[in-house]
């Protein structure tokens, strides 16, 4: 097999769907299923239908990579590699994602989180081609961060959680008691999709814009985007998601950054009027597949 012709499976295993496709080395995207994420066995089984139905089209896979929804078990010498952990998606804790794979397929595998996919997409084919440390944000379901340093995922004592950072509450928000089922008002729980469901009835999208709560929302992800400069001082912070498909957050969320940084970071990089230290994908909704085709194609690079 010539290193033109070789395919690889790319799975982003998310709450709320699994996207699957068979791509190329390119970030061509040559098949692609999307299905809705029910319970863990009937999921997995149409994962594992869809890649033999690649193979048997597009020929054996070099690869396959997968990036999931979490937290997961990213340490390769961990009995739980591979695994979901203790996460709110019900049934769905202790769940094997990756088991079998290799075997299955005769590759390589490689196994990340979604967010570190998306941000490893975002780096190699997307909006963060220039900058070798950012963070990727997804808002929507849930709330989830990818972090890539020296243009590598971080790998830790488990992953980043930047979902379940606790925020200081908005003034008009003290009512409001959150929704994790773990934290109750951690940043997931008052700034993801069904938060912003649960406290007003209605998405961000069917909201005037005069609602108390776009001004919410700028303000919680405003104040992560200030916590990730402190901490992480990433070159670029990359916000996806469904809830960061409306688009004027941006301009808001960048003006609650400065305004939670104080004046502290002297950079111009991180002030309101530049608008590209906070941006939306490249890649758009495409940004977890094609991470998870990233990452295997480096497994395969590996092996």
């Amino acid at each position: 097999m010539t290193n033109q012709s070789r395919v690889y499976g790319a799975v982003e295993a998310g709450g709320t769907k699994f996207v699957c496709a068979i791509g190329d080395e390119s970030g061509s995207l040559l098949k692609e299923a999307r299905f809705p994420t029910q319970d863990p066995a009937s999921t997995l089984a149409r994962m594992r239908l869809f890649l033999r139905n690649g193979c048997e089209e597009f020929g054996p896979l070099a690869g396959v990579g997968v990036g999931s929804f979490g937290p997961v078990q990213l340490d390769r010498r961990g009995a739980h590699y591979g695994c979901i952990t203790r996460t709110p998606k019900p049934g769905w804790s202790g769940t094997e994602i990756i088991g079998g794979l290799e075997r299955d397929f005769s590759c390589a595998v490689g196994f990340d989180t979604d967010v570190n996919a998306a941000a490893l997409a975002e780096h190699r084919w997307g909006a963060a081609q220039d900058v070798h440390n950012l963070v990727y944000v997804t808002v929507g379901t849930g709330i989830g961060g990818g972090v890539l340093i020296d243009g590598k995922p971080i790998h830790g004592l488990m992953h980043p959680e930047l979902g379940h950072l606790r925020p200081r509450r908005h003034p008009l928000d003290g009512g409001f008691p959150g929704i994790c089922p773990f934290h109750g008002d951690c940043l997931e729980g008052v700034a993801s999709g069904p938060a912003i469901q649960a406290r007003s009835g209605a998405s961000l999208r069917d909201l005037d814009a005069s609602h108390v709560q776009w001004e919410l929302e700028a303000d919680y992800l405003g104040q992560l985007c200030a916590q990730l400069v402190l901490s992480l001082s990433p070159q670029r912070i990359v916000m996806g998601g469904g809830v960061m498909e409306q688009s004027r957050l941006l301009g808001p969320i960048r003006r609650r950054m400065d305004h939670w940084l104080g004046g502290y970071i002297d950079r111009k990089e991180v002030l309101s009027d530049d608008p590209g230290y906070i941006v939306t994908p490249g890649l758009g909704g495409r940004a977890g597949v094609l991470g998870a085709l990233a990452l295997a194609i480096d497994c395969a690079a590996e092996a």
